[in-house]
């Protein structure tokens, strides 16, 4: 049969596959399925054997298209060339160096830069969480404008927008840190602008919302109800709570290195007895580190978002049976807690560089000369603060909350 385009076009399907020779091009087949799908190969020899090469499907190839590229994979074949061969090298995924894979280089940027900053553990773990996780396996310079993007946007919309900010901004410092070691001719994240203006937060838990946490925290247990009843009775930060180990705690007081702070100054934080009957219940898990909250003992407790949610959760059921309804309980965040602390203190007429003390803050009154001359560290005045916000946590939880608690009433 001679092959036109018209023929080619009515040749249809039959009982059986055919194999239809081009008397124009040798060396070339128009494969006709039973189905009527119809397609071109090439038939070449190379080293003596002879070899099959499908080249497309029709129509997508055309007879003219398809003599083609006949003839071109002929001329290759009398080079003595394997164009089958070549093809399928060329489809074949390429070997990638695993140094230039995102999770080598970002451990590396570790080793060699984030590990000299006082912040640089907690860069590397949210490096870790967000983009080791979605691209620890592939070639960093396989990473598009369009990829940080949608990295970004998958953070944001979780509602952690604030979150998205900063891995941006890590990025940022993990790609200039590629180009500066010759890694990277661009980066990928220039002219992508922050996810979304950041607000400053001032998110205070009500009485009703500590009771229904702390009553969260117990229904939820180890690790994240002790954890997240620490977190309102000291005020510490997330990370200084959640990494605290054994030999930190002295008897009734928690040692913190500057190693360990925020602001790298050493903190003494004096645990009321609500805050150390929460930590002697604490199950402990043999761990090298002496990791108080730890499900593995080799590291501290992580996946704080998911966490929260748990914990929102059980106080939105929790609130709901109390009221006998549902119960709209505003977003809040581990941080939150912190302002809480601080703001019940602030309601018992606990002065405010007492509470800038116990929250190991530098700012504000405990700023400038103040911080110069005062070396006071009020650690009686510390005490007496943490115990008499432990015993409101307490009174708004066996009493049900509703009325202002003031200094002079839980200092017994």
């Amino acid at each position: 049969m001679k092959l036109t385009a018209p023929t080619v076009e009515k040749i249809g399907g039959g009982d059986r596959r055919m194999e239809i020779p081009d008397d124009l091009c040798t060396g070339l087949y128009l494969v006709v399925q039973t189905t009527g799908r119809k397609g071109w190969q090439v038939r070449y020899r190379h080293g003596g054997v002879h070899r099959r090469m499908t080249l497309g499907a029709f129509p997508t190839l055309s007879l003219a298209a398809a003599r083609v590229r006949a003839r071109e994979v002929m001329a290759a074949a009398s080079e003595g060339r394997d164009p089958a061969e070549e093809v399928k090298a060329a489809k074949a995924p390429k070997a990638v160096d695993d140094r230039d894979l995102i999770k080598s280089l970002i451990k590396d940027f570790h080793k060699r830069h984030l590990s000299t900053l006082k912040t640089g553990d907690a860069v590397k773990r949210e490096l870790d969480r967000h983009v080791v996780a979605a691209w620890g396996d592939r070639d960093v310079a396989s990473i598009t404008r369009r990829d940080v993007i949608e990295l970004l946007d998958r953070i944001a919309d979780t509602g952690r927008v604030v979150s998205a900010n900063r891995v941006r901004a890590y990025l940022g410092k993990f790609f200039a840190w590629c180009i500066q070691r010759d890694i990277l001719p661009l980066s990928p994240i220039a002219g992508v602008k922050p996810v979304a203006r950041e607000t400053s937060r001032d998110r205070v838990l009500s009485d009703a919302e500590v009771r229904w946490l702390w009553l969260a925290c117990e229904a939820e247990g180890f690790p994240w109800g002790p954890m997240g009843r620490i977190l309102l009775l000291t005020g510490q930060r997330l990370s200084e709570v959640a990494r605290m180990t054994d030999g930190e705690i002295e008897g009734d007081l928690w040692r913190l290195p500057a190693a360990r702070t925020k602001n790298g100054r050493a903190h003494a934080v004096p645990l009321s007895d609500a805050a150390r009957a929460v930590l002697g219940a604490v199950p402990r898990i043999k761990s090298a580190a002496g990791y108080v909250f730890t499900t593995s003992g080799d590291t501290p407790v992580s996946g704080f978002h998911k966490a929260r949610e748990h914990l929102a959760r059980r106080m939105a059921e929790i609130a709901a049976k109390e009221r006998g309804e549902p119960v709209s309980i505003d977003h809040w965040t581990f941080h939150d807690l912190r302002r809480t602390a601080a703001t019940g203190m602030a309601r018992m007429g606990i002065p405010v560089r007492v509470t800038e003390a116990v929250l190991n803050h530098v700012s504000g009154t405990g700023g400038g000369i103040v911080a110069v001359y005062q070396r006071h560290d009020f650690a009686d005045e510390k005490r007496t603060a943490l115990d008499a916000w432990a015993r409101m946590v307490l009174q708004l939880v066996k009493g049900g909350g509703g009325n202002v608690v003031h200094l002079a009433e839980v200092r017994g």
